[in-house]
């Protein structure tokens, strides 16, 4: 079993560990010849949020070469923290100044350091200044058994009732924050087929509705029969927790588009594109289970 890459673009990488790191302590990663799967599913069996994402390899890699018994797939299991903490000597936060030089390399690779299996990170380059710098570090790595990676399934959920393009995530957290005192822990989330999302936060003696319009319904199409007999002002809605709404709120951080789709009394899917969706290098997919189908 062997892994090695460059790591091309170390920011996008980055933001992505710390959308991870927000949800959950340890995540999945699945090394293959064209893709990397990250997927958060710890919290499956109590109905907390899950992640599948896939990225395409050449989005952030380069000098990519991995081989294994196991279709040339390697699957394994760590600290979302410790990869967080790995990539940050050589990314460039948001607002922040680059700690090194634009030349910097960042390699990955697998090894075994006293018998522990270990995804190493190696950087080296130049400060600013001109001094010349090598950090190393070691996150401890599970490797999962190939009948164990196959048992990991994406959740099934039922059609949709309403796809649409979400404004940006940051704004979306900005108002969520606002409406957490009136939350009491469930926000409910709507949207039609007319380009309107409205998010509502209710207590026993008010309620707070925050709508957007004239927003894009992907895959909309006029000639469909369904949607002719639609009403696309009806809105389809979801009630889900107020804790796992903001924790993917926390992916704004990689976010360029989002598509949200609503499975009435089933869950929300949000689909957090990594750049543009016609030629995105990866896709973050988020499932947020509904609580009660009562709206």
């Amino acid at each position: 079993m062997r892994f090695k890459a460059t790591v091309d673009n170390v920011n996008i990488f980055y933001r992505i560990a710390q959308a991870m790191e927000k949800l959950q302590k340890r995540c999945i990663i699945r090394f293959g010849e064209e893709e990397m799967h990250i997927i958060c599913n710890n919290g499956v069996s109590d109905g907390s949020i899950q992640v599948w994402s896939q990225i395409k390899v050449p989005s952030l890699f380069s000098n990519y070469r991995i081989q294994s018994n196991a279709g040339n797939q390697i699957t394994l299991a760590l600290s979302t923290e410790a990869l967080l903490a790995a990539l940050r000597s050589a990314a460039t936060p948001a607002g922040a100044s680059a700690p090194l030089a634009a030349d910097a390399e960042v390699i990955l690779r697998l090894a075994k350091k006293d018998d522990q299996a270990v995804l190493s990170v190696h950087i080296s380059g130049t400060t600013r200044m001109g001094r010349a710098v090598l950090v190393s570090h070691d996150v401890r790595i599970e490797v999962l058994k190939p009948q164990d990676a196959g048992r990991l399934r994406e959740p099934m959920c039922p059609e949709p009732e309403v796809h649409i393009l979400l404004p940006p995530l940051a704004k979306l957290r900005t108002v969520v924050e606002r409406l957490r005192p009136l939350a009491d822990e469930v926000v409910a989330i709507y949207a039609n087929h007319a380009g309107s999302v409205k998010i509502c936060a209710q207590t026993e003696s008010a309620r707070v509705d925050v709508m957007w319009k004239g927003l894009q319904n992907p895959g909309k199409s006029a000639s469909d029969p369904e949607d002719e007999s639609r009403d696309p002002e009806q809105m389809h809605g979801v009630l889900v927790s107020l804790k796992s709404l903001q924790k993917f709120l926390s992916s704004h951080v990689v976010s360029t588009t989002t598509i949200a789709c609503i499975c009435k009394g089933h869950c929300i899917i949000l689909y957090v594109y990594i750049g543009e969706v016609a030629d995105s290098g990866g896709v973050l997919t988020f499932y947020i289970p509904a609580i009660i189908d009562a709206i």
